[in-house]
């Protein structure tokens, strides 16, 4: 929404910088976008009459002008059409600058010398968002030689602000001074809406309106007579070019000026074109052609709504109106449009013609009905003002279903709380009524009556906003707000459980989900004992049959039967995990199974036991654990005995992950490695860590050191970590292992591992003498401790 200062100010009284009262209002919540300062660049582009005009004699599509600028005359070579001899234009000179930056300078066209350009309201930056054709013709009496900006006031500043789409009462003018009123404390006053009517005549003995669609929530129409269209005065030229608005005529203007100034689209129909006297609001039909006022012939369907005279389409409800009805230089009689459309229609068929306007744009946000009444007041009293015509006795006002201001009735202790302030109620009070949220105090509470136009009020957190933006967000002091955890044990599976299911899809698997009743028979295809306490189950009285006729005790038959389904369809790379229960039975018969919750991940297709142990520790580490141990794992039948480990924390087993033994992936028909983890979220759960603890950025550098160290072949990397951590204590502040080598050079049962070591004291910077001595540490504990060596 552009707000020009100077405009605003025929509205609310301001005695601030145009800055000073954008940072105000970005404060009370309207977000200013940018500060213009509207033809700051222009430079050196004066006012010059056209004393003659030729025939480039070389280009047909070019002119040769001899213009006066007041102090001289310059000759200018234009292939513009639309000005004559005699009329006033803009001319930038030699050395000029235009609205988006572009120098100007003298040169030859096709031979003959041209000292500058004529300009049009595009090359100035005042055309807005419509089309411009050809130069911008001025009042035949101005001044010449008059610099452009001065002339026609482009110094002025203009403030664009972001409004957010519940607040639709800030696109007008009148909307934004009710914001600076509240905002600086004062008030603000409404534009004049009394209006005489001069003509005897009635609009509703000359003219119906029949609204057949509930899209339509209301329908206004005034009529003029002996209408005299001509340019609008200066100031309203000036404040639609202000605004982007491009002027037109006095009665096309004073529909934008309202539009731009109370909030409301208006529009005006030459009653010539209604030649039925009949305005129907219904649905166009599909296929039905119809040209909108940018000359553009658009195909409709049954979901646009528009406006008719009973034979044919006048105005697309709510977007733009019709070529055919335009007002123009010949209009003697118009009918004023103040009417209110369904947002989402507007909305959904301005996006399906696209054609989107300052109208769509305001009525798509579901602006108030009530507005109508305002608006079209309005308009009467400028034609009144403008001695634009001869405003009709009477309106029709087609209004079913009335809309009536809401209200909220709020603790003004519950608002304190809320805030964490103590604002009186009589503050309050005023906070409220400056943005037109009338309250009456009852007691603590405050009856708040909303006016229809702020949509966005409902519930008792929107006053309460109200209040904390009015009273000012930079004097509200800041406090902490208090916190129980007395419900978190009840939630807390919950959010683990949500939080595991984004960690393993982060990771890259898929959810699967699979029975928890089983067939006894699956024990065998995964190799298990005959003596294993997993083979005690619970048994189900009513099977579906002998294949779910178990409650399952492991859930990696399960997972396993997922690979083996999609193994058998062909599926080359399969990534899936599983979170379900186990059930153990209880010694006591007579009491329920024990039920664990288990993650289980499996996959296969271009992996290693790598990839399914860095999803695991993605797992485990989201979880804020980070004392997990992987332990090699040999005693596990359905588990390759090489390529297996276990997951401790502290003394408590975790889960295992590692490749699947290959008869158990021949018994499930897959012929290819398949790795699959099982852990037990209970264990992992209990010792999980939500708390987040940041620590700011190191103020010291750090020191790195490489190592490459020759051990057994049967040391494991994690002991060599842990050595490392052990013995450098708190100024190693990450290791990480860059290569592990085997070769010609390493001796037999040997292998080369190396790390950067990065140390770091949080506070001092080390010296070498200092990190020197850690290292050696380092280096010596590994030596007595896994035999390590330093390689030559």
């Amino acid at each position: 929404m552009k707000v020009p200062y100077s405009w605003l100010q025929d509205y609310v009284e301001i005695n601030v910088s145009p800055k000073e009262l954008g940072d105000k209002l970005t404060l009370t919540g309207s977000q200013l976008e940018e500060l213009i300062i509207q033809g700051d660049t222009i430079d050196k582009v004066v006012t010059g009459k056209i004393t003659k005009i030729e025939k480039h004699p070389d280009a047909d599509k070019l002119s040769i002008c001899q213009v006066d600028i007041g102090s001289e005359t310059i000759q200018i070579v234009t292939a513009a059409t639309n000005m004559k001899e005699q009329d006033v234009v803009p001319v930038a000179l030699h050395g000029s600058t235009l609205a988006d930056g572009t120098k100007i300078k003298k040169g030859k066209l096709r031979g003959i010398v041209s000292n500058g350009m004529f300009c049009s309201e595009e090359e100035l930056g005042i055309a807005g968002d419509e089309p411009v054709h050809g130069l911008m013709i001025l009042p035949t009496d101005t001044k010449l030689g008059v610099e452009i900006k001065e002339l026609l006031k482009l110094n002025k500043a203009i403030l664009d602000f972001e409004i957010t789409s519940n607040r639709p009462d800030c696109l007008s003018m009148i909307g934004m001074a009710r914001e600076t009123a509240a905002a600086f404390r004062t008030t603000y006053k409404m534009p004049n809406l009394e209006y005489k009517t001069a003509c005897s005549k009635k609009i509703n003995d000359e003219l119906k309106v029949e609204i057949k669609d509930e899209l339509c929530n209301r329908y206004m129409a005034r009529g003029v007579k002996n209408v005299k269209v001509q340019p609008s005065p200066g100031w309203m030229q000036e404040r639609l070019l202000e605004a982007g608005i491009r002027p037109i005529n006095n009665i096309v203007d004073i529909t934008n000026f309202v539009m731009l100034e109370i909030g409301q689209p208006m529009h005006a129909y030459d009653k010539r074109e209604i030649a039925t006297n009949i305005i129907v609001v219904e649905r166009a039909k599909n296929n039905e052609k119809f040209t909108t006022l940018d000359d553009a012939e658009r195909e409709l369907d049954d979901s646009m709504l528009c406006i008719k005279d009973s034979d044919k389409i006048i105005g697309l409800a709510g977007i733009m109106g019709g070529l055919n009805s335009e007002i123009k230089e010949d209009t003697a009689e118009v009918i004023f449009e103040c009417a209110n459309f369904d947002g989402t229609n507007i909305r959904v068929n301005s996006k399906k013609l696209n054609l989107r306007s300052e109208a769509s744009s305001r009525f798509e946000k579901d602006i108030d009905p009530n507005l109508t009444q305002t608006a079209i007041d309005r308009a009467c009293s400028l034609i009144c003002e403008l001695g634009a015509g001869e405003v009709m006795e009477g309106t029709i006002d087609i209004y079913n279903k009335k809309k009536e201001a809401a209200t909220v009735v709020v603790d003004s202790k519950w608002i304190n709380k809320f805030l964490g302030t103590h604002i009186s109620k009589e503050e309050m009070k005023r906070c409220l009524d400056s943005v037109d949220l009338f309250t009456e105090i009852d007691g603590d509470n405050l009856v708040v009556t909303a006016s229809t136009f702020r949509v966005d009020i409902a519930i008792r957190e929107d006053i309460a906003e109200e209040v904390a933006r009015i009273y000012g967000y930079d004097v509200i002091p800041t406090t902490i707000f208090s916190v129980s955890t007395g419900r978190e044990p009840k939630y807390r599976k919950r959010l683990l459980d949500e939080r595991v299911v984004l960690l393993a899809t982060g990771s890259g698997l898929n959810q699967s989900i699979s029975y928890s009743f089983v067939s006894p028979k699956v024990f065998d295809k995964i190799n298990l004992p005959e003596d294993s306490e997993l083979r005690n189950v619970v048994k189900i009285k009513n099977p579906l049959g002998e294949d779910y006729s178990v409650m399952r005790t492991s859930t990696l038959p399960s997972m396993m039967e997922c690979l083996g389904r999609n193994y058998s369809r062909n599926n080359t790379y399969v990534r899936l995990f599983e979170m379900g229960k186990v059930y153990i039975p209880n010694e006591d018969s007579t009491k329920l199974p024990t039920e664990k919750n288990i993650l289980t991940i499996g996959m296969y297709g271009e992996c290693d036991y790598l990839d399914i142990k860095g999803v695991v520790e993605n797992v485990v580490e989201g979880l804020g654990i980070f004392n997990a141990k992987y332990e090699r794992e040999s005693e596990n039948v359905s588990y390759h005995p090489g390529k297996t480990a276990k997951i401790t924390i502290g003394k408590t087993v975790a889960g295992t992950l590692g490749e699947a033994h290959l008869d158990v992936c021949e018994n499930y028909g897959i012929d290819v490695p398949c790795f699959v983890a099982q852990l037990d979220l209970d264990v992992l759960y209990e010792n999980a860590n939500t708390d987040k603890k940041y620590k700011p950025l190191p103020k010291f550098p750090a020191v790195t050191r490489d190592i490459a160290l020759l051990v057994e072949d049967l040391v494991l990397v994690q002991e060599i970590e842990e050595t490392i951590k052990k013995a450098g204590g708190n100024l190693v502040e990450k290791i990480e292992l860059f290569d592990i080598y085997k070769g010609k050079q390493i001796p037999d049962g040997k292998k080369s591992i190396a790390y950067a070591i990065c140390y770091r004291d949080e506070n001092k910077t080390l010296t070498d003498k200092e990190v020197n001595k850690v290292h050696d540490k380092i280096l010596r504990s590994l030596e007595y401790k896994l035999g390590a060596t330093l390689r030559d």
